[in-house]
Parts: C-alpha cells; structure tokens; sequence
C-alpha cells in the first residue's frame, strides 16, 4: 500500500468503491425512477453515507476526516461523470435555456456548470461525513482508552509497566 493509502487507510480501489455506492441515487434520479423528497431517494442518498462512516470507523484510519473528504470527492467526479452520461434521459428536448443564445453553447455551459455543481456537492457531502466520521472515530477511541484504562488499573493502555 503506497503512503496515501496508508494515510487513507483503504486501497484506491475501496475508496473507489466506497463512493460508488451512491452511484444508484445518481442513475435512478436521473433516469426519473426516482423523485426528490420520496423515502427511497432519501435512503439512496443517506445509506452510502452511514457506509463510508461505518467503514472510517471500523477500519480506524490515521485521518478519518480526509479518508471520507476523498471518498466525497471520489464521489464528485461519479456524480459528473453520470449527470454527463445521462444528460439527454434527465433532460430530453426540453433542457434548461438561457434566453436566445445558441442552444448548443447554452448545453455547454449548463454541463460545464453540471460537471462543476457535482464536484462541489462531492466535496462537501465528503467534509460533512468526514466531521462526523471524525467526531465519532474521536468517539470510539476515547471510549476505548477509558476501557483499557480500567483493565490496567489506571494506566493508560499504551504507558509502560512500572520497572522495579
């Protein structure tokens, strides 16, 4: 594992995976499947996040926050990448307009803000999980340390035994 995935704490191919668990949302939204607001487009968007929170905590990476941020981000260029593909199904004839420009620059500059838009909701879905993902790893491990405390009669689980 190279020094960004020991940092990370997953291979590129986990965070990669991680992140496509979103994927669905992004497909079933655009293709009308499923509507904004309805239980199953919020549990399409909440559960991979619960995932890459529930994976920071039980793989305990050095920086849970910037493990999730590129999980997020990671995530970004899937959203941009499926709103691309799957433009004309999301929008038919009748795409957003801007006047009388020429409609072909008018699609340009929408999918270019699209592509923008997605990276920027990835990132910040990944630094809103990551806060939390930190919050509740600095959790766990203060729990932890307590319990260990008890087991070895006060001390700290990783200071050393009294020489004597």
């Amino acid at each position: 594992m190279s020094a960004k995935g020991r940092t990370l704490g997953f291979s590129w191919p986990a965070l990669v995976a991680l992140a496509a668990l979103a994927a669905p949302r992004v497909v079933l939204h655009d293709l009308h499947v499923v509507e904004e607001g309805r239980p199953a487009a919020v549990l399409l968007a909440v559960v991979p996040l619960i995932c890459w929170v529930a994976a920071v905590l039980w793989r305990r990476p050095p920086r849970p926050f910037l493990t999730v941020v590129v999980i997020g981000a990671i995530h970004g260029v899937l959203l941009a990448v499926g709103h691309q593909l799957l433009w004309d199904e999301a929008f038919g004839a009748t795409g957003p307009r801007l006047g009388d420009i020429d409609p072909r620059a008018q699609e340009a500059v929408f999918r270019v803000a699209a592509v923008f838009s997605s990276l920027v909701t990835g990132i910040l879905t990944g630094v809103v999980a990551g806060a939390v993902a930190a919050v509740l790893s600095r959790l766990v491990i203060g729990r932890q340390r307590a319990a260990g405390s008890e087991r070895a009669g006060g001390r700290p689980p990783d200071a050393a035994a009294p020489r004597g």
